[in-house]
């Protein structure tokens, strides 16, 4: 009788998938005939958020990190709207780019060429990092993955990767996707080093609480909650679920670790933003001997 259920469950679930393939892709048809899939820069906010980091070498001082996420790429972002964020990432000359996931809701095979047209044209001279989210996961990691591998990421699966100046490194871990079980915190720690800097990419911002006990990060990067996409005055994010109910949008201390939650530069289910415009954040290190007080 399980296993009927089961069957049923990945029958439902697959045409649950096309159903909304089918209406994603009509609402873009539909957003291009009324010319209202247009990049504006305007509609982006950059938020700069510079950092002290205890153990920082001199070599990584004014080190710059892009964060972005949650493209949700063939939604509200088109291939004009993912042409121009990375122009606008590229203004800002970083170091490196880092993504924390959902590159994309329903449809791949159809957009894959546009999006890694458009991520290929990002500049940064240590590449590009990323994590996968729920939605890469839930329409199939291992046809994904190849895209984005394309596209010129490295994606960081309970993984770790060094960044070198001279003898100093900078580490910059992954967990895979926590709402699907795909994360390894204990595989990630055992092969990140003792010592240095390192900071780790999570596509659900709340595993903040879980990495933050390791004392083995000064940073989270996170994604997920698109800031709630409606944010009230004098409420805060109008929203708030799975995995985002604690820190649902921007910058937050959990122990000694900065966890930050950004707002995303895509849409999902609904294409509506309050308050909440899409973001692109500036990480700039200081080494603390640096920073004056």
């Amino acid at each position: 009788m399980s296993d009927q259920n089961d069957l049923h469950a990945t029958w439902h679930g697959r045409l649950n998938v096309r159903w909304r393939a089918t209406v994603q892709t009509g609402i873009v048809h539909l957003m291009h005939y009324l010319g209202r899939d247009r990049f504006h820069r305007d509609d982006f906010a950059i938020t700069h958020l510079p950092l002290t980091v205890p153990g920082l070498a001199p070599a990584f001082a004014g080190y710059r990190i892009i964060h972005i996420t949650d493209i949700h790429y063939g939604h509200w972002v088109t291939q004009e709207r993912l042409e121009g964020i990375v122009a606008l990432i590229n203004e800002q000359k970083p170091d490196l780019v880092v993504n924390t996931g959902d590159f994309i809701s329903y449809v791949l095979d159809e957009i894959a060429p546009e999006m890694i047209q458009a991520l290929q044209k990002i500049d940064a001279p240590d590449g590009s990092l990323a994590v996968m989210g729920n939605h890469d996961h839930w329409l199939g990691a291992e046809r994904v993955r190849p895209v984005l591998q394309e596209a010129g990421l490295t994606l960081l699966d309970n993984d770790v990767c060094a960044i070198h100046r001279g003898d100093a490194a900078l580490y910059v871990a992954g967990v895979d996707n926590v709402t699907v079980g795909a994360d390894d915190l204990t595989a990630v720690l055992t092969k990140l080093p003792n010592d240095g800097p390192a900071l780790i990419l999570a596509h659900e911002p709340d595993f903040a609480d879980e990495t933050a006990v390791t004392h083995r990060f000064f940073l989270q990067l996170s994604g997920h909650s698109h800031g709630s996409q409606i944010i009230l005055p004098g409420i805060g994010p109008l929203l708030r679920g799975h995995h985002f109910k604690k820190y649902p949008v921007g910058r937050y201390r959990v122990g000694n670790m900065v966890q930050y939650t950004s707002r995303g530069v895509g849409t999902h289910t609904f294409r509506l933003r309050l308050n909440c415009p899409p973001e692109i954040v500036v990480i700039t290190l200081h080494p603390a001997r640096l920073v004056q007080s």
